[in-house]
């Protein structure tokens, strides 16, 4: 007999066997390693031509991920030497250029008001159904990047693009399935900095945002853009800090759309303007991205995020209480009125930001109050010229639509160019004003820790205190703690002005927010989840000597496990 035919029979025999245990095994591409518990179905995303494509990608461009997070790096030390940043004065040309992105399609020409999301089953079926005109489902800051969380994320997404996605409610006796109609779906990958431990390809864990976008495109391409008039599918692009990242983004499309026989320019994404750095970079961003982009977004939670992170060194910079920094704040209402501008006169879409705020079900005049709030929120930016906006639970879209509808008759305003804005290097780094709290540190450290548990134990979308938190609220959280701590802030309103914040009393503050948490969620809820390991890793966090650049960075190998059978 043919030994290598006696190889194959033995293939097959063992094959057949694991199938009977239950076992799912893969077909790995040479140099591929899936270190994940392969649970049934994933088989079904982790095909080797689709692990091919996402290593062919992996390989042509990891170089130049590894480059762009260099940069990063090379720039923050530059800005904790004592600089601040800038326009670049290289790219002036660029600035002033007449040039055009390419026109929206048809799909996505009218985006009033977008919902976000994670990439969980019953959520993606809710979000689509919910009113609103797209949804932004997640992988990044609403998700925690658990294995699961992610295969089971692809298989939702897809089910949705074929329109086959459905989910039981066995507590409840209700089965959701998708309406007639539904919003575009548009998805938001991991950002550049965030790997993928659980693939490894050539030795290397693969980079998140590859996995993420190449595991989608090469899965639903064919239908997406069969029933979007030949486009698609959409992206949010994440946490981009320069030009440079976008450039990425752009050769990584036109990679995707070569090798799959997509004419060039189907593939479309919008960027989120949520660094500090890449508000000074707005035009050469979407210069980068012409023919692939759909605008850019106001994701402003993270941009305060990143306005701390970026003056970290600058001990004359501390920002008041989170609460206060609110879009009336000058250095914030430069940025939106500077983003409106540079899309419409780029002629893509220019996205407000995100409505945070949930139902309050059992208080009407608390629920009242925050829909007059959100109202008042999204009439200021329709009335900016905003073309859309976020919203962050279903039971706020209708309110969101009526403001927008009511103020915006066509699909979109790119005819608002915003001539009568003149915004300055010094407006976007102008301070906001308001006092520092020890209600405030409270709030940060309550609200830090809860999240941080949530996260740990796989959930990346937490509703606190009637608003929805994610990862950059808890950002935010941190950030600011340590810098308070670091530089010592004498705390100037509140119930206790002039203390000044110290290791010690944050110390306190945490032992204090423990017990208030323990309280808030019950003892049963309390021992079994990870509040104490968060409240350790939040701890460490807001105290090191070094600000780190992301909490989901350290958090991350708390999440990351290895299955003991997984083989090359």
């Amino acid at each position: 007999m043919d030994p290598s035919y006696s190889a194959y029979e033995d293939e097959v025999s063992r094959k057949k066997e694991s199938a009977a245990r239950g076992v799912v095994e893969l077909e790995l591409p040479a140099g591929v390693r899936v270190r994940g518990l392969l649970q049934s179905g994933y088989q079904s995303v982790l095909t080797r031509e689709a692990l091919e494509f996402v290593a062919d990608l992996e390989r042509r461009f990891r170089p130049r991920v590894k480059y762009v997070l260099a940069c990063r790096r090379e720039e923050q030390a530059r800005y904790d030497a004592g600089e601040l940043p800038g326009f670049d004065p290289a790219t002036k040309a660029i600035r002033e250029g007449d040039w055009v992105c390419s026109a929206p399609p048809p799909a996505i020409a009218d985006r009033r008001v977008e919902i976000t999301g994670p990439v969980e089953r019953k959520m993606i079926i809710n979000a689509l159904n919910c009113g609103a005109k797209m949804f932004m489902a997640d992988f990044e800051d609403s998700l925690a990047p658990t294995w699961d969380n992610l295969m089971r994320g692809q298989i939702n997404l897809r089910d949705a693009v074929n329109r086959t996605i459905s989910f039981e409610d066995k507590a409840r006796n209700k089965l959701y399935k998708l309406n007639p109609k539904t919003a575009t779906l548009l998805v938001r990958p991991r950002g550049w900095h965030l790997q993928e431990a659980h693939i490894e390809i050539d030795g290397e864990p693969a980079t998140g945002a590859l996995v993420d976008f190449g595991l989608y495109f090469f899965h639903n391409h064919v239908n997406f853009r069969s029933k979007h008039g030949g486009f698609g599918p959409f992206f949010y692009l994440p946490k981009m800090q320069h030009s440079r990242e976008a450039a990425v983004w752009n050769s990584v499309f036109d990679q995707a759309e070569d090798v799959t026989g997509v004419p060039r320019g189907s593939i479309r994404g919008t960027v989120l303007i949520e660094t500090l750095p890449a508000v000074f970079q707005m035009h050469e961003i979407l210069y980068e991205l012409q023919e692939h982009s759909a605008g850019l977004n106001c994701g402003r939670w993270d941009y305060i995020f990143s306005f701390i992170k970026t003056v970290r060194a600058h001990p004359d910079r501390l920002l008041p209480d989170r609460v206060q920094v609110g879009m009336k704040q000058h250095f914030l209402k430069s940025y939106t009125e500077l983003l409106i501008q540079t899309c419409h006169r780029r002629g893509v879409h220019a996205m407000g930001g995100m409505a945070a705020q949930i139902p309050i079900r059992d208080d009407p005049a608390a629920n009242e109050a925050a829909s007059a709030l959100v109202r008042a929120d999204k009439l200021r930016e329709v009335k900016a010229g905003h073309d859309g906006t976020w919203a962050a639970h279903p039971g706020l879209i209708s309110l969101v639509v009526e403001v927008f509808d009511s103020n915006m008759p066509h699909a979109n305003q790119l005819d608002v160019k915003r001539e009568d804005v003149q915004v300055m290097e010094d407006d976007l780094l102008q301070m906001p004003k308001g006092k520092r709290t020890l209600e405030g540190l409270r709030l940060n450290t309550r609200v830090g820790i809860q999240y941080l548990a949530a996260w740990m134990t796989g959930t990346g979308s937490v509703p606190l205190y009637n608003l929805m938190e994610d990862a950059a609220t808890a950002e935010i959280s941190r950030v600011q703690n340590w810098q308070w701590i670091k530089y010592g802030a004498v705390l100037d309103g509140g119930l206790v002005p002039g203390v000044r914040v110290t290791k010690e009393l944050f110390a306190r503050v945490l032992d204090e927010e423990m017990v208030c948490i323990e309280r808030e969620v019950g003892p049963a809820k309390f021992a079994v989840g990870r509040y104490r390991e968060a409240a350790k890793l939040f701890a460490k966090q807001c105290t090191s000597e070094i600000l780190d650049d992301f909490l989901t960075l350290d958090a991350y190998r708390n999440i990351v496990q290895f299955a003991p059978t997984a083989r090359m």
